[in-house]
């Protein structure tokens, strides 16, 4: 059954936290920053408010006390990997340690100024890093309504939907190299495109860059070569979620595509947030998961089918204009696959997953037209404008900022991801 958002008494921390900020107590996302100005090298946080506490400083003063993280020097580390790796027992000493030491009732760091000023960083302060070592990156294909989209768009209305993709989650494999953290420029990629006639193929600065509005899963522990993960147990081996843009070259994709998937066209940059939210904190916001027609074959039926209930948003700010337009509102619900799902089909042939390994569900695009969860589907692959502030917009222009955002909304509170932003800059010479 799904939790649901439940009444339960409310965590306070001492902490001044803004009544609509994505980081309070309930939440406290993982991250890896860097103090501006400073020689120190990178080193794990979790967001509270418009602060970071430093885990390594948290770290050194002994507040972690409990029998797995007391000993360990997972937080003296440059990237979570350590920590992802040692499972949800650690994961939970450690949210439950930092929920205790932050909040409004635990003298330990509220009263000790000089360990306060230690731990807790302004944000103003720091440069936020990619926060793990991604060894492979996996994108799925996951939203039915982008699928049948995608289909209408490419294949016309006889078969949006290929029937394989409802008896298993499609995914390919992603390139690891060019996962960049929020904030990092975009330069617009180059390859080929269809010829036009009897012309050679165009090659030049994509025509049709395009956004994908994406959640990215943080694999934890992993699994052996040849064990797969039993789907009943494929939670545990999931830290949490970040907010994903897929960058896309729509034209080169399509040239490049058949008969092998996507290459040049999805490889030259993924964006992700810089905090990554834990399932943990995300519990309140489970709900019931699309009924699945066909009932999936045995490895993928699970006894707890559920998604959760995070509302996206698609922000747009072209160079010209002070202000960012949204123009697209979709939420994860709409997940036809799950994230326990395409984990276990993941290891099902016996792949290994490691700590710090990513995969994503694929543009989440919904059922309304507002919905709809990159610019291929939003302007039907260039055959209508939609509207930025006072501009039009078939696909991306340089100059053009996009900014995802996430925020599930609580009882008195939010559990959310910040912003995963990125600008186009112009192909280079």
């Amino acid at each position: 059954m799904a939790e649901g958002k439940q009444s339960r008494p409310q965590l306070r921390s001492f902490v001044e936290v803004a009544p609509g900020s994505h980081f309070p107590i309930q939440n406290l996302p993982f991250g890896v920053f860097r103090r501006r100005g400073s020689p120190e090298p990178p080193r794990p946080a979790v967001a509270i408010g418009d602060l970071a506490l430093d885990l390594a400083a948290v770290s050194d003063a002994g507040l972690f006390d409990g029998p797995l993280l007391s000993a360990s020097p997972c937080f003296r580390q440059e990237t979570l990997n350590m920590f992802l790796g040692m499972g949800r027992p650690a994961w939970k000493e450690a949210r439950a340690t930092l929920q205790k030491i932050l909040s409004a009732d635990e003298p330990v760091l509220r009263d000790n100024e000089a360990l306060k000023k230690k731990c807790l960083v302004p944000m103003s302060d720091i440069e936020m890093l990619l926060p793990i070592t991604v060894g492979d990156y996996t994108d799925f294909f996951c939203s039915v309504h982008h699928a049948r989209n995608c289909g209408f768009i490419f294949r016309g209305p006889q078969t949006p939907v290929n029937p394989n993709w409802f008896h298993l989650p499609i995914g390919y494999h992603g390139r690891a190299s060019s996962v960049i953290v929020s904030g990092t420029d975009i330069i617009r990629p180059k390859g080929q495109g269809h010829p036009t006639g009897d012309s050679r193929p165009y090659f030049g600065p994509s025509k049709k860059l395009d956004f994908e509005l994406e959640m990215a899963a943080i694999v934890g522990p992993g699994n052996e070569l040849g064990k797969p993960i039993d789907i009943n147990d494929a939670e545990e081996h999931i830290f949490g979620l970040m907010i994903m843009n897929d960058w896309s070259a729509r034209d080169i994709q399509a040239w490049e595509t058949i008969p092998l998937g996507p290459f040049l066209g999805k490889s030259f940059s993924t964006t992700v947030s810089p905090w990554i939210v834990t399932m943990d904190a995300l519990k309140p916001f489970t709900c019931e998961a699309p009924k699945q027609e066909p009932e999936p074959l045995p490895y993928l039926a699970e006894k707890n089918h559920v998604n959760y209930d995070i509302p996206l948003e698609v922000w747009i700010k072209p160079k010209e204009q002070s202000e960012p337009s949204m123009v697209a509102k979709s939420n994860f619900k709409h997940l036809y696959w799950t994230l326990t799902q395409q984990l276990a089909h993941h290891t099902v042939n016996g792949c290994n997953l490691r700590p710090g390994d990513m995969f994503a569900t694929g543009t989440l695009s919904g059922p309304e037209p507002e919905s709809l969860g990159c610019l291929l589907e939003l302007t039907w692959n260039g055959q209508k404008e939609i509207s930025v502030g006072n501009s039009t917009r078939k696909f991306l222009e340089d100059g053009d900022e996009v900014i995802l955002t996430a925020c599930c909304q609580g009882e008195g509170y939010n559990v959310g991801f910040g912003t995963c932003t990125g600008k186009v800059l112009p192909a280079l010479p």
